[in-house]
């Protein structure tokens, strides 16, 4: 078998350990956190639920079973992906995720393409450019990697769509999904295009790079058939952190822009002590990551099938 293809089986057992050990550390962290999730299940303390319904409600959900074999079932129900039902909406788990998270799919995947477009067309445009062009592309990159998405949702909120009316406000559809796109896409965009602009640099003077002008080449062709392709391989690696980030950055955003998903989901599930819907939502996001990072190593190799044969040979 090919070394790159056990290294991609490898991958995907430390995956499903890795899910299961933020299973496991949400459950128990959810546990600890003060409060009697049978009193959130018949509507908090503000509902003034007696004790006799609080005591039916904590034998019906096996709270006061002993934590471990609480724990014993989760991980039961983690193998077989079902998470229960949610205490506050009286649904299956699985449902409420899957009613929300194309949305957030869809954002995060509109995201992540748009922050490539963004940080390829920087990188052809002023990476390696002596002079002003080149400090402005890599200080632009700089800002924007270290802009906040909450704020910078704000600005863009407020500018193209309260005061230019280029976009709704809220909106479904493509018009509604741009705003919030770029807000995710612009900071990882940042990050993209100064490790894209680091490795083309370099590349510049590779001996591949120096065979493909002697054979008449023009630099644009050069650019973007050989020293792109080099450049992209770090930003691929870093494309499966940034689909993770953006899930989670996809909370702030469909908060700023009153965008149904997963997000504004869990914000609810966490305030109501929904422990079944927090740790589903957070299950899910992290098989997101974990299987964005697989298809990474996938993408890697078609990118440089060099690596076909290098990946896990001896060093």
């Amino acid at each position: 078998m090919n070394s790159w293809v056990l290294r991609i089986a490898r991958r995907v057992a430390e995956s499903i350990v890795l899910l299961l050990a933020v299973g496991t550390i949400v459950f128990f962290l959810e546990h600890a956190v003060p409060g009697d999730p049978a009193v959130a299940i018949l509507g908090g303390a503000a509902a003034h639920p007696t004790p006799e319904a609080v005591a039916a409600v904590t034998a019906q959900y096996g709270f006061d079973r002993p934590l471990l074999a609480q724990y014993g079932s989760f991980l039961l129900g983690l193998v077989r992906l079902d998470f229960g039902e949610s205490y506050t909406l009286k649904q299956s788990v699985v449902s409420v995720i899957g009613g929300q998270l194309g949305s957030t799919l869809a954002l995060t995947a509109t995201a992540l393409g748009l922050a490539w477009l963004l940080s390829i067309t920087s990188t052809l445009l002023t990476a390696g450019r002596r002079g002003l062009l080149g400090r402005i592309g890599s200080v632009v990159e700089t800002v924007a990697a270290g802009l906040p998405q909450f704020w910078l949702g704000l600005v863009l909120l407020l500018v193209f769509a309260v005061r230019l009316g280029w976009f709704p406000v809220i909106g479904t559809g493509l018009p509604g999904l741009v705003l919030p796109a770029l807000t995710l896409a612009i900071p990882l965009a940042g990050f993209l295009g100064q490790v894209t602009r680091d490795e083309f640099e370099d590349a510049q003077d590779q001996p591949f790079a120096l065979s493909a002008r002697a054979r008449g080449l023009s630099e644009a062709a050069v650019r973007a058939r050989h020293l792109l392709r080099h450049a992209a391989l770090p930003g691929i690696t870093l494309s499966g952190w940034g689909l993770g980030s953006l899930i989670s950055g996809a909370v702030v955003v469909e908060v700023v822009f009153a965008r149904q998903g997963v997000g504004q989901v869990l914000v609810t599930a966490v305030n109501a002590q929904d422990l079944p819907l927090v740790i589903g939502i957070t299950f899910v996001v992290a098989l997101v990551y974990v299987v964005a990072n697989v298809l990474t190593d996938v993408a890697y190799v078609a990118v440089d099938p060099r690596l076909r044969t290098t990946i896990g040979a001896p060093a």
